[in-house]
């Protein structure tokens, strides 16, 4: 499974909430979990000091990184989510759900998510589906 952000920050916060839950379990049972490039920095931009940045990239070196073959054909992909997103009037609030969409229905992975843009990225592209 690829894991997003908001999935990150619901286990570091320990919400009790289906992503939190279903992460927790995958790292408890040395599951592989996929850690896009994207991921990794939004996560890591959350840091509150530099202690906590330090602790925050320990934790997610743990996780796989996910590299896409063709980053170039990747943001293509992403940006084609977006456009195919707005040419349907929603709007993502963030470029960067749509490439970690990519990322995941290029690995053939389900998303772990609790961001309901995804839910939006899904409507258009039902290649993408979720942990």
């Amino acid at each position: 499974m690829m894991a997003d952000s908001t999935a990150w920050i619901e286990f570091l916060r320990a919400t009790g909430s289906h992503a939190n839950r279903c992460l927790r379990e995958a790292l408890a049972q040395r599951k592989t979990v996929w850690m896009p490039d994207a991921v990794y920095q939004e996560v890591l931009q959350g840091a509150a000091s530099p202690a906590h940045f330090l602790q925050l990239q320990t934790l997610l070196d743990a996780a796989t990184p996910w590299v896409a073959d063709d980053g170039k054909e990747t943001a293509r992909h992403a940006a084609l989510l977006y456009a195919r997103c707005r040419w349907r009037g929603i709007t993502i609030r963030s470029p960067n759900d749509c490439l970690i969409a990519a990322c995941a229905i290029e690995a053939g992975e389900p998303l772990l998510h609790a961001n309901r843009d995804f839910e939006h990225i899904a409507s258009i592209e039902p290649k993408l589906t979720f942990a």
